[in-house]
């Protein structure tokens, strides 16, 4: 059967899809809940794959056969997988950090290994992750009930998600703060204090040289606009966070108002999570739709402003000179990958969710391509408001505009919003109220992985019970990041708890799958699920190209290895010694849970116990009872 025959949202009406193998067993009413296996009772030999099958009116040996899910979420409509993935992956990367990497990087040219780095490395990942999710129905750590040694990934990306988690509601706090000034009167980034005076230009003056040439005595115009710093910049680093000039003497206290910020965002996303997928999913309309609307109202009046033109043109023209560079594709690799969360455990929890015969193909397809529009779209919206702010700066070239990483979406847009002639407020609240719902959609997701992570290993805890433990947790640990202090800290963590980690985790969760687990077992799978065998090319980037390239770029990273800094400063000896301790804690989980496994193993002897901790547990496979008992037929049949 052709992937193109699998129409429609498939299994979410049916049981079984056409070309499917599938066996009719009795059914017993004494087992109400599981149709069709009430009687069956599989041996060793079965087990062990043999043809041997008892079928006795008893009950089953439960460490072969799971128990049906009764508890387990499911998303209520096929459709809202597909939402929460868009909400899940169209995040604030797509809007503030493709934009600027792929200035720096070729603009137009980018996009090329951009693309062809989608197609070897983002979208084969995403579909592998759907399939293991939905085939198995669990989390990112019992999933590898398919390779128990490699469980150690799950544990790890679990830590690199949490870590992100704290850090990602922080700057939500901070769209928070914006969102709410965008309604005062007077934009508050767009005039200097008093006590700027003599270093501050005005954000909301539409030609920053007119107004040095007002102020500035004795003709020392270009002297003193050089010397100046934008009002939009100052409101950021001495209002919003009241950053320190370093973390020698300490971080400081966390700000009042950004821990109230920070306070609603958590239980914003803990309303979102309170029922589980079940809640989450009716939100992931909003969240996935939402963003769209507003970047298109953005888009419109951008490309209407002077200037607009000259900067899309600047963000699109190609640089092919930089084709070459490898600086470029590592870029590219790294923006695709952070891009779509692959190898966080973020998809593999969603599709886990999913009814069994869903059409995770189609899903994978259109939410790959749908993030690699945004992130255009995007680029288009920014650099056109960003080349209106060049025209009415008079500054020549756009890149002179740009700040980079948190700078691009609080001092870069503000600025430039602050120069809209008509209702810079509206336009101000709808750019925040975007990156909010961004940032809610991301972190929801983040949050879920970790809850199903939790209720995987703790069945009886309640959703609301996991969900207000994460955000308790996550209010008192992301307080450190509205502390005048916290982007240094971000940026150490960042760095060492979740970009380093993520890297070697995703090498190992690649290994994992596709050479101890098998690419032939997972087509297997596949065809048993879906209908159909993965082609060749799903084939080839499974098991060699994807993880040689992904190698590669570890192997580049290491190379090109430079001390981490923020704005120049040189952290502290302790601090980068507490962030290579992050690091080995996360990658010492792979050898701590790989020898557990062994221990848990059964055999006579420590070669046994090995060699099997490389094989899936007996109760690997779809949860369902009856779905598995078919698969079991069909693995021994083929």
């Amino acid at each position: 059967m052709e992937g193109r025959d699998n129409n429609g949202f498939i299994g979410d009406g049916s049981p079984s899809i056409a070309g499917q193998f599938r066996w009719n067993t009795p059914a017993n009413p004494s087992r109400p809940g599981v149709p069709g296996v009430t009687s069956i009772h599989l041996t060793d030999v079965e087990l062990t794959g043999g043809k041997t099958v008892n079928v006795e009116p008893i009950i089953p040996n439960r460490s072969a056969i799971p128990e049906p899910a009764a508890d387990r979420d499911q998303w209520g409509k096929g459709v809202e997988f597909l939402m929460s993935c868009i909400a899940m992956s169209v995040g604030l990367g797509n809007v503030w950090r493709f934009p600027f990497v792929a200035l720096e990087n070729g603009g137009g040219a980018f996009v090329i290994p951009y693309i062809i780095v989608l197609l070897l490395v983002g979208k084969p990942v995403y579909y592998m992750e759907m399939i293991i999710g939905q085939f198995s129905s669990r989390g990112s750590v019992k999933v590898y009930d398919m390779a128990p040694i490699m469980r150690g990934v799950g544990y790890g990306q679990i830590l690199s998600t949490t870590i992100v988690t704290t850090y990602y509601a922080s700057l939500m706090a901070t769209t928070l703060r914006y969102l709410f000034d965008s309604f005062q009167s007077i934009l508050p980034w767009t005039v200097c204090e008093d006590s700027w005076a003599g270093s501050c230009i005005p954000s909301g003056v539409r030609n920053a040289s007119a107004e040095m040439a007002m102020t500035a005595p004795n003709n020392s115009t270009a002297v003193g606009l050089s010397n100046r710093t934008s009002s939009a910049e100052l409101y950021f680093t001495k209002v919003v966070l009241k950053e320190l000039d370093g973390i020698d003497d300490g971080i400081g206290m966390p700000d009042v108002r950004l821990t109230l910020f920070l306070i609603l965002s958590w239980s914003l996303v803990l309303l979102t999570l309170i029922k589980g997928v079940k809640s989450s999913g009716k939100a992931s309309y909003f969240l996935a739709l939402f963003p769209y609307v507003v970047m298109t109202v953005l888009l419109i009046r951008a490309c209407t402003l002077p200037g607009a033109i000259d900067g899309i043109v600047y963000f699109l023209k190609p640089q092919w000179d930089k084709i070459y560079d490898p600086k470029v594709w590592y870029a590219a690799v790294t923006q695709c990958f952070f891009s779509l969360s692959i190898c966080f455990g973020n998809i593999i929890m969603y599709s886990s969710y999913n009814k069994f015969r869903h059409n995770v193909y189609r899903d994978a397809t259109i939410v790959t391509s749908i993030d690699t529009f945004t992130s255009l779209l995007a680029g288009c919206t920014i650099f056109g408001i960003l080349g209106h702010l060049a025209h009415v700066t008079g500054k020549a070239d756009v890149g002179t505009v740009v700040k980079s990483d948190a700078g691009l979406a609080f001092i870069s847009y503000p600025e430039a919003i602050a120069k809209f002639e008509v209702l810079p407020q509206a336009f101000s609240v709808l750019f925040f109220l975007m990156l909010f719902v961004l940032g809610i959609g991301s972190n929801v997701a983040m949050t879920s992985c970790v809850m199903t992570v939790i209720k995987d290993q703790f069945p009886r805890v309640r959703n609301w019970q996991a969900a207000t433990i994460i955000a308790v947790c996550g209010v008192l640990l992301g307080s450190i990041y509205v502390t005048p202090g916290g982007q240094y800290i971000l940026k150490l963590v960042d760095y060492y708890g979740a970009s380093s980690i993520a890297l070697v985790l995703a090498i190992a969760e690649l290994i994992a799958i596709g050479w101890v687990y098998g690419v032939d077992r997972l087509c297997k799978d596949t065809e048993f699920m879906l209908g159909h065998r993965p082609s060749l090319y799903w084939r080839l980037c499974w098991r060699w190209i994807t993880p040689l390239l992904m190698f590669v770029i570890l192997i580049y990273n290491l190379v090109t290895l430079e001390p981490l800094m923020y704005k120049q400063y040189v952290y502290p000896t302790i601090a980068y010694d507490i962030g290579w301790c992050i690091f080995a804690f996360g990658l010492m989980q792979l050898p701590i849970w790989g020898i557990y496994a062994i221990y848990k193993q059964s055999g006579k002897t420590l070669t046994e116990k090995i060699r099997n901790s490389f094989k899936p547990t007996a109760a690997w496979g779809p949860i369902d009872p009856a779905t598995h008992y078919e698969y079991k037929k069909f693995i021994d049949e083929d």
